[in-house]
């Protein structure tokens, strides 16, 4: 037999390891509220190469391939255990057995590392938290993707409606568009099931998701109640109201907490999960996730100001174009915006620097923002450039924040690459706030650069989900857990 027929039958091994690995991940999700991981990628309702990939993947931040003939025991080892709702990384796992040197068996060492999730010390499954989306437009349709392929058993959240304004035709070609514009998308794909229109009850059907779109002009003019909508999370993707006073009208019959998907103005909160998630009172009900931008830019900041401290710093957004801009020349109330999104490179404002300092308070560090729009749909690029209070080297940055990405508090948000040829559309779908790119990272004495991946639309969608599970009390502890 010859190398390439060695290769060839090593492959279709692996292929029929991850097909088996499927129906055991499954599973664990649909009964027990147990997403499986490797290295912060979900494993849930992949495929067998998308399995096999996110082992590979992990190459590009640990150094070695990870084999699913090392991770298939530890998957064997969850499902003979009593887990309650929790995350649990497989290549956690097999990292932490490598280093271990007390000869445990992989079934004595996983149920040691899972401890806080089974037996007496697991948490028991919630009821199901309901979710409002306002507005449907592009972070709207991605918050209802996430919303219904993270649904699992049930006991978690549920999307139940969705507002909008009617459009100019009948009610329903609107709804059709609505569930066509769910079902396809240029840049994100097929929706990953199946989606059908129930015409006479303004609903959407999607994968057994009973989805009611109301029809509003203004928040004040609907009782949630009326239906069957009770303490409910209300998602406003519209931008239209950013302070407080405007929020509050969503305060509705049926409605608990408003969470908003810009940056909140006045004494609105801004939430960047990771990094000051836990800082949400419990009673507050209006909060914001901030922008993209903001959200890619702080755990990094977070991560260096912790290490190294951060003097002064200047981010340099090369952000993807946006519907607030126009295709071709025409009128916009702001500069530039209005010359075309496609044709043109377009210098503009970006808030991300200012709303630092909510989301980091502690952080003394003065930084400065701009940004320029570019022609392409979706990801961006921020370039982080900070003045260190220590001088240190390139390899030391870039190792830190391998680790960073693999093991900490924020290994959700920061992911890492050292692909040599990477370009914006590798990271479509990227579900982290952010990934630093090893390669174009520059370090001088005390001055680092930080090249910063990040799908604008996507990850901060995963972001979002994560504040609203946080907040939901959906949000469970991921074994083993991360280093500080």
């Amino acid at each position: 037999m010859t190398v390439n027929d060695d290769s060839f039958t090593n492959w279709k091994n692996r292929e029929e390891i991850a097909e088996s690995m499927i129906p055991m991940i499954g599973k664990l999700h649909r009964e027990r509220d147990v997403t499986v991981l490797i290295h912060s990628r979900s494993l849930v309702n992949k495929s067998v190469v998308s399995i096999l990939k996110a082992h590979r993947f992990a190459r590009q931040i640990t150094g070695e391939e990870l084999s699913v003939t090392e991770t298939l025991p530890f998957l064997k080892a969850l499902t003979t255990l009593d887990l309650g709702p929790s995350q649990i990384d497989l290549g956690l796992l097999v990292a932490a057995y490598r280093d271990d040197n007390r000869g445990l068996s992989v079934e004595e060492f996983t149920a040691e590392a899972v401890a806080g999730a089974t037996g007496a010390n697991k948490i028991e499954r919630r009821e199901g938290r309901d979710v409002v989306l306002y507005g449907f437009g592009r972070i709207g349709r991605l918050l209802a993707r996430l919303l219904i392929e993270k649904a699992g058993s049930g006991n978690g959240l549920r999307l139940r409606a969705i507002v909008v304004r009617r459009g100019s035709g009948r009610a329903s070609e609107d709804l059709v568009k609505r569930a066509s514009l769910l079902r396809r998308d240029s840049i994100h794909g097929q929706f990953q099931g199946t989606i059908t229109v129930d015409e006479e009850n303004s609903t959407i059907l999607a994968n057994g998701n009973r989805i009611k779109v109301i029809y509003a002009d203004d928040p004040a003019s609907v009782d949630y109640t009326a239906y069957g909508i009770k303490n409910a999370i209300l998602i406003d993707n519209t931008g239209k109201w950013r302070d407080r006073e405007g929020l509050s009208q969503h305060l509705r019959p049926g409605i608990d907490k408003v969470v908003l998907t810009a940056p909140g103005k006045g004494d609105v909160p801004n939430i960047v999960h990771g990094v000051n998630h836990d800082t949400i009172k419990p009673d507050e009900r209006i909060l914001s996730c901030a922008s993209c931008t903001t959200n890619a830019i702080v755990p990094p900041l977070k991560a260096m100001d912790d290490e190294y401290g951060v003097l002064r710093g200047h981010v340099e957004t090369v952000h993807s174009f946006t519907n607030d801009q126009n295709l071709l020349d025409n009128y916009h109330k702001a500069d530039r915006r209005g010359r075309s999104a496609p044709l043109n490179m377009v210098i503009t404002e970006t808030g991300a620097a200012s709303a630092v300092a909510k989301a980091l308070p502690d952080l003394k560090a003065k930084i400065t923002g701009s940004s320029i729009r570019v022609p392409v749909p979706d990801v961006s690029i921020a370039i982080l450039n900070l003045q260190l209070a220590r001088e240190t080297t390139r390899e030391e940055v870039l190792d830190y924040l391998r680790k960073v990405s693999l093991t900490s508090p924020l290994k959700r948000q920061i992911d890492f690459t050292s692909a040599p040829d990477a370009v914006s559309s590798d990271f479509i779908g990227s579900r982290h706030a952010s990934i630093v790119d090893a390669g174009a990272t520059k370090v001088d004495g005390d001055n680092a650069i930080l090249y910063l991946w990040y799908d604008n639309e996507f990850g901060y969608s995963c972001q979002v989900i994560r504040v609203v599970q946080y907040i939901s009390g959906v949000e469970y502890p991921t074994y083993p857990a991360p280093t500080s």
